[in-house]
């Protein structure tokens, strides 16, 4: 069985043994993942639907990595610090999963290891086998 991942970014790599992403046969996990550009800084300080956006982005970036497409993820956990942002996080959510329709929980978190950072996203997928 494969067995694949895609690093966590290195500022955390160093601290924490964890991937951002990993493939076990035609399973995709991929970490919570907030919405931070290649730089590693937050994007759209403040704005949700922004921070939901780059996070699916680079949610579906870790997916590909892997091997997998967005219709192929199964499920998605959105978490998020104030549930008023709950339409614009939807309508970012939307725009990535309309017809996919993945099985999604929304959970309300106190904060963030970075306090700029409004919403995570993490998700699995079921892929065809390597």
């Amino acid at each position: 069985m494969s067995n694949r991942t895609v690093p966590a970014p290195p500022h955390f790599a160093e601290k924490f043994a964890y991937s951002q992403a990993r493939r076990v046969g035609d399973f995709i996990a991929v970490s919570g993942t907030p919405g931070r550009g290649a730089d590693g800084a937050v994007v759209g300080e403040g704005d949700a639907y922004a921070q939901a956006r780059q996070a699916l982005e680079n949610v579906q970036r870790s997916v590909e990595a892997l091997g997998g497409r967005l219709d192929q993820v199964v499920r998605t956990r959105i978490y998020l610090i104030d549930m008023s942002h709950i339409w614009d996080i939807g309508r970012a959510h939307l725009e990535f999963f309309r017809g996919i329709d993945p099985a999604t929980s929304l959970v309300k978190v106190t904060g963030f290891f970075d306090p700029k950072i409004l919403v995570e996203v993490d998700c699995d997928a079921v892929v065809a086998p390597a």
